[in-house]
């Protein structure tokens, strides 16, 4: 007996969202986002019970942006663990692993249930060196709960499970999305927390907030310096000014949205409907950026190990890492951590203690990942999200559509489509790679990360498009009998 089969009384038990039997109008997918991400702000916002309050420190520290969720809060895993949990799925599809086909019924609920399992193991197991070792969210010596008296233990162990429950939650928010509502949970959440984070880096009304530390200078309650000594240009470009900062977030917006525009139309027509036409859009940004959150995932957890092994093992080797404010400064973790900000390499500034070398070592192995990282994921994204050369020429062929000038014949397009959809996608995935470097390395506005921006802007308008496409169907129910949307 396989693996299949064994699993199989476990995988199709795994609660799921229940799909819309119909066609779902757009005001009610409106309803179902806007109400989704109500709840999401909800949770942010409920403190974790028996935590000591300004105590400990945000693990996944800042790749926060990225991960969504709250430090502290019931939604402490953001959405990590779906991500880890989809990095383990798309190793192992892509490594012919599972021996699960995506074109059969049985295999696809297998495949989803396989997934929310996954979802849930990697929540408790993110949950638990959180609460249990490293004093990242330190317990309560005791806590009085109606009139139970609960000892460490046991507050740590009502900690583990508000995490759990929390974790279990995003997962299932994210597939009401999907299912019921516009985009995909995963993405507006991402969106929610790098606005609310750029919002706050504009009109924060303390230290740190862009118009406020603006107001500061033009008022002299900030010394600046002379420009031509270079101190004073520096506080302007790096410091209190933001001008770097606001320069590459305005830079990122522009580039993201000319990079979402520039692509390969390849023409079809319909087989049987005489002068019905249309184009295939390739983009440049083929699989979107959303593999960059699989390559960020992939460092977060190998820094996420890092701070767990600082904690733990005292007598850790120098060479394998050395921490100082929570943050590696030397070794293996150190070489490995990404470039987050104009402070981590600019080493001659006060703010680096390392040498240069060490400093483009960890430039150059973080260019490195980021370009190749992006490649790969973006290959194994569109492969397993039936974006591909193969799955793209049988839904074209479906939908009654074909290329003119060639054979109406599903090989025949795929050919077709094998001559630029490979090629895209590692050019995209690189591409937005070294983008999300070079804005890590001039900073964003509320230091929301390159990558997050990146994120943030191009999620932003890939929902814009399908709100619109959304609105068109709703005016013609006709395109949607077409594109097989009904």
């Amino acid at each position: 007996m396989g693996w299949k089969e064994a699993a199989e009384p476990v995988l199709t038990r795994m609660p799921a969202v229940r799909r819309p039997e119909g066609h779902v109008p757009f005001k009610e997918k409106l309803m179902w986002t806007a109400g989704i991400l109500m709840l999401y702000f909800f949770l942010t916002n409920i403190t974790l019970l028996g935590v000591q309050t300004g105590q400990g420190g945000d693990l996944f520290g800042q790749f926060r942006a990225i991960l969504a969720g709250s430090q502290g809060s019931v939604l402490q895993v953001g959405i990590g663990p779906i991500v880890t949990a989809s990095i383990v799925l798309q190793l192992l599809g892509g490594a012919n692993l599972l021996g699960l086909d995506t074109d059969d019924p049985r295999d696809q609920v297998l495949y989803q249930g396989l997934q929310k399992l996954l979802v849930v193991v990697m929540v408790a197991l993110t949950a638990l060196p959180m609460v249990f070792a490293g004093g990242f969210l330190p317990a309560q010596p005791s806590l009085q709960l109606g009139g139970l008296a609960l000892e460490q233990t046991q507050v740590q162990l009502l900690i583990f499970a508000q995490i759990f429950v929390g974790g279990v939650l995003i997962l299932y928010m994210d597939e009401v999305v999907s299912k019921w509502g516009v985009g995909s949970g995963i993405g507006l959440f991402i969106i929610a927390g790098v606005s609310q984070r750029l919002v706050a880096g504009l009109i924060q009304p303390t230290t740190g907030g862009f118009f406020f530390d603006w107001y500061r200078i033009l008022t002299g309650q900030v010394e600046v310096g002379s420009l031509v000594s270079g101190a004073g240009l520096q506080t302007l470009l790096i410091g209190d000014g933001h001008i770097i900062a606001l320069l590459t977030t305005l830079l990122i917006f522009g580039i993201v949205v000319y990079a979402e525009s520039v692509r390969v139309e390849i023409p079809l027509s319909h087989a049987r409907v005489k002068g019905a036409r249309g184009r295939f859009p390739v983009k440049l940004i083929y699989a979107s950026v959303l593999p960059m959150i699989l390559v960020r995932a992939v460092q977060a957890n190998v820094q996420f190990m890092g701070q767990i092994l600082n904690r733990q093992w005292a007598g850790m080797p120098a060479w394998l890492g050395s921490y100082s404010g929570g943050q590696p400064d030397g070794g293996f973790f150190y070489y490995v951590s990404p470039i987050y900000s104009p402070q981590d390499w600019m080493w001659w500034t006060a703010s680096v203690s390392q040498e240069w070398w060490q400093v483009m070592i960890r430039i150059g192995i973080d260019v490195t990942f980021m370009v190749v990282g992006g490649a790969i994921f973006a290959i194994f994204w569109v492969e397993t999200t039936d974006m591909g050369p193969e799955s793209t020429a049988k839904q074209i062929q479906n939908s009654g559509m074909q290329i003119p000038g060639f054979r109406q014949n599903v090989g025949v397009i795929e050919k077709v489509m094998e001559r630029y959809i490979p090629q895209v996608t590692v050019i995209g995935g690189a591409l937005v790679g070294l983008l999300a470097v070079w804005a890590n390395m001039l900073g964003t506005i509320g230091s929301v990360s390159g990558t997050g921006l990146l994120l943030a802007v191009s999620i932003t308008y890939k929902l814009y498009e399908e709100i619109a496409e959304e609105q068109l169907m709703e005016m013609h129910p006709m395109m949607r009998q077409m594109f097989g949307n009904e």
